[in-house]
């Protein structure tokens, strides 16, 4: 039986593609490259899609590179794999783009809501300057914030989600029962929490539950925004 929304304390969670719009922030960061090689015929779900494979490659096989690092290398990656010419400026610039990356329009509002009600966690892919930029983007203080710098290694690797129980217990006093991780990504973040445990909440935000997809998560929770959680959570809170 899937239980309350309330019925949990710490709410953790995935920052970016649930709280930081990252294909948004992806897309106009390789824009440069893009507008130096036209015409490309690459399309933004190609050109994300093919980001993802890179990105997670790159992640695996250097799980202690930091995350403006992973980001130069994948773009020249990507460059030199479709055949375009990009310099070490741009690689560079594409690296450093994560503090441009804009917050979906209801994550600030939400976070201000949820944290009257529950802790609030972060467990992120980027490093600890990187999220840094875009927490001020979502006007919150986050109880505990846990980086792919601080942990030595990406999602979906288990380990970042035994880091993140261990600590969320150590570092506030809350158990593995009480975390509601909430996440938009399916491969790094409802995957592995659903394999460890964890009870889970999907924002839907490219509403990919509609589809019918092969390799869809299991979900206590499913929403298609922040707001919508939001409203989930009044509703319970209403007597």
């Amino acid at each position: 039986m899937t239980r309350p929304l309330t019925d949990h304390g710490v709410l953790t969670f995935d920052c970016y593609g649930t709280l930081i719009d990252w294909e948004s922030g992806i897309w106009d960061a390789f824009q440069p490259l893009l507008v130096a090689n036209l015409p490309t015929g690459l399309t933004r779900k190609s050109l994300i899609e093919t980001f993802n494979d890179l990105e997670a490659q790159q992640q695996a096989a250097a799980p202690t590179m930091t995350y403006p690092t992973v980001l130069e290398c994948v773009h020249r990656t990507f460059a030199e794999d479709l055949a375009l010419k990009t310099s070490p400026i741009l690689d560079n610039d594409f690296g450093a783009s994560v503090p441009s990356w804009p917050a979906f329009p209801d994550s600030a509002d939400a976070l201000r809501f949820l944290s009257q009600h529950f802790g609030l966690v972060i467990l992120s892919n980027v490093d600890r300057a990187g999220f840094a930029a875009s927490n001020a983007l979502l006007g919150v203080e986050f109880d505990a914030i846990y980086t792919a710098e601080d942990i030595g290694s990406y999602k979906p690797n288990l380990f970042n989600f035994e880091y993140l129980i261990e600590h969320v217990k150590s570092d506030l006093g809350y158990s593995k029962s009480d975390i509601l991780h909430t996440a938009q990504g399916i491969r790094h973040d409802h995957i592995p929490a659903r394999s460890i445990g964890l009870d889970n909440s999907w924002i839907d935000r490219n509403r990919l539950s509609e589809t019918g997809a092969a390799g869809l998560p299991a979900t206590d929770h499913l929403f298609f925004s922040m707001a919508e959680m939001v409203a989930a959570v009044q509703a319970e809170l209403t007597p």
